[in-house]
């Protein structure tokens, strides 16, 4: 069965428009996991504008469950922060730091060297690593020979494609490419855009999706019917 981690960024951005504490991370994570989520998903960005790294430091001290922490390892205070906590997972992300969210994969061509030693001391240290890719099946192999244990394919394409009625056209790319990456060795996560409309297609159709991220269309449902509610319902479809 497909593992749903809960990206809490936006939880982080409400309480830091007005800096009192409120919403909590901590408090939210807890929710989500006695909800049945199997992972807790975190990006901090250089400016802070969500998670900051004392809300790593605070999950990693509460969680039970699978932590992921994204974000662009050539960014010193980011791989710093990841080798203090030793997440389970480190999913790299080749964001800007004035990207509004990420929304492209690694060109292995351009940056294998310099993240191989990068994910062979993370892996060292016992955290599993993962590269954002876009669904291109061309670049699993490189991903598998760079070191990766998986990939997550970056979905905001397929759920654009969904929108607009192509829903065909729009999951195809992501069949070819994670059957290549598990050809290549590779395990599969998937996350960008990820809803409850357009995510049970999305796992019926791409073969061996080991994890989802979602966040942001998560915590806009659960504004409507509560989070609890909507970790389960997004469960459910995972369970289907």
């Amino acid at each position: 069965m497909t593992k749903l981690s809960v990206n809490l960024n936006k939880i982080a951005l409400i309480r830091n428009s007005r800096g009192s504490g409120i919403p909590s991370v901590t408090r939210a994570a807890t929710i989500c996991i006695d909800a049945g989520a199997d992972g807790i998903t975190v990006h901090p960005r250089p400016d802070e504008r969500h998670i900051r790294p004392h809300d790593v430091h605070d999950l990693k001290a509460m969680l039970s469950v699978e932590f992921n922490i994204e974000g662009n390892p050539l960014e010193p205070k980011f791989l710093e922060l990841v080798r203090a906590v030793r997440p389970t997972q480190c999913t790299m992300v080749p964001d800007s730091r004035d990207q509004l969210t990420s929304d492209h994969g690694w060109d292995l061509s351009r940056h294998a060297d310099v993240l191989r030693p990068i994910i062979a001391e993370l892996k060292s240290l016992g955290v599993r690593v993962s590269l954002f890719m876009d669904p291109d099946p061309a670049p699993m192999s490189a991903a598998k020979a760079v070191g990766a244990d998986r990939v997550e394919l970056y979905t905001g394409p397929y759920a654009e494609g969904f929108q607009e009625g192509q829903r065909d056209a729009a999951w195809q790319p992501y069949a070819t490419a994670a059957q290549a990456a598990i050809d290549a060795g590779l395990g599969v996560n998937a996350g960008h855009d990820l809803n409850q409309g357009n995510l049970g297609p999305f796992l019926q159709h791409v073969p061996g999706v080991l994890e989802v991220s979602i966040g942001h269309a998560l915590i806009a449902d659960a504004l409507e019917i509560g989070l609890s509610e909507t970790v389960r319902r997004y469960k459910a479809i995972c369970r289907r």
